[in-house]
């Protein structure tokens, strides 16, 4: 097992110089960037001391704009501003699994995570792997959409998380539809490579959000049971993967609270490093 994990981490470096000379555009990235979220204030969550550091990778957390039945929750709100659908465990649950990250593997990790707009011209080219939080709840434009295929098919990847039954699926498929309208959206096999990267996930289970232990009731509307699909390339490469009724990113967020169960944290994490290394080495 450690073998494995060190030819991976060996592989991720190469990986990564691949993704990126594939992805160059030349556009430098944005600077770093805070906006207020859905449950913190930017004042809330301090920044660590070396949030500048200059790195190998950067967790990207995906701005769009929502639907407008979202819009009570972040009335006279703009996306483009914080306090929308993207914000959603933003930013507790991105520098809590960065800890883990830099902790569980030998990547060179920032200890912040990074806001992208894809409409900032071709700033999203600089982030191999990104992650789009709530996706029942977001609204491409068709300009989006574009550049997120054309990202996407240039060797990157995106992770989407919380969302949950029949009526976040179509609303997030109305997006996906405009990003691959001809790519079908299918379960991933036990035996893919991204559930082995690191650590061996056959035995994955659905992971409630810390509002589970609050109520009791492990799903949100009729997200019963807990699916891992995804979407692939020509060559058979992974470039989409969903966390469809599970809420990955309250593993992290809730990482360190007593009354939150570990079990979902530990595989919450392992998902999230296996997908990070997964997008760098395929």
């Amino acid at each position: 097992m450690l073998a494995k994990k060190l030819a991976a981490i060996l592989a991720a470096g190469l990986g990564l110089l691949t993704v990126v000379c594939a992805m160059q555009r030349n556009s430098p990235p944005q600077p770093f960037r805070e906006y207020p979220g859905d449950e913190y204030r930017v004042s809330q969550i301090p920044l660590p001391p070396d949030y500048n550091e200059k790195t190998e990778w950067v967790f990207a957390r995906l701005m769009y704009p929502s639907i407008p039945d979202a819009g009570f929750r972040h009335a006279g709100w703009d996306w483009r501003q914080g306090h929308s659908s993207w914000t959603n465990d933003y930013p507790r649950a991105d520098r809590h699994f960065l800890e883990a990250v830099r902790r569980l593997t030998r990547l060179q990790a920032r200890s912040v995570e990074q806001p992208v707009n894809l409409d900032d011209k071709d700033d999203v080219y600089n982030y191999p792997w990104l992650y789009a939080v709530f996706v029942g709840e977001w609204d491409l434009t068709d300009a989006q959409a574009n550049k997120l295929r054309d990202y996407l098919l240039r060797g990157g990847f995106l992770m989407c998380d919380d969302f949950w039954g029949t009526i976040d699926w179509n609303i997030f498929n109305q997006s996906m539809k405009r990003i691959f309208p001809d790519r079908p959206i299918v379960e991933i096999p036990d035996n893919d490579p991204i559930f082995h990267a690191v650590y061996d996930l056959d035995d994955r289970y659905q992971v409630p959000g810390e509002w589970a232990v609050r109520t009791g009731v492990p799903f949100r509307n009729d997200g019963y049971v807990a699916h891992w699909r995804g979407i692939y390339d020509d060559k058979g490469r992974l470039m989409v993967a969903l966390a469809f009724n599970s809420d990955i990113g309250d593993s992290w967020e809730w990482a360190d609270y007593p009354g939150y169960p570990e079990q979902y944290s530990a595989l919450g994490v392992r998902i999230g490093i296996n997908y990070i290394i997964y997008s760098m080495t395929h």
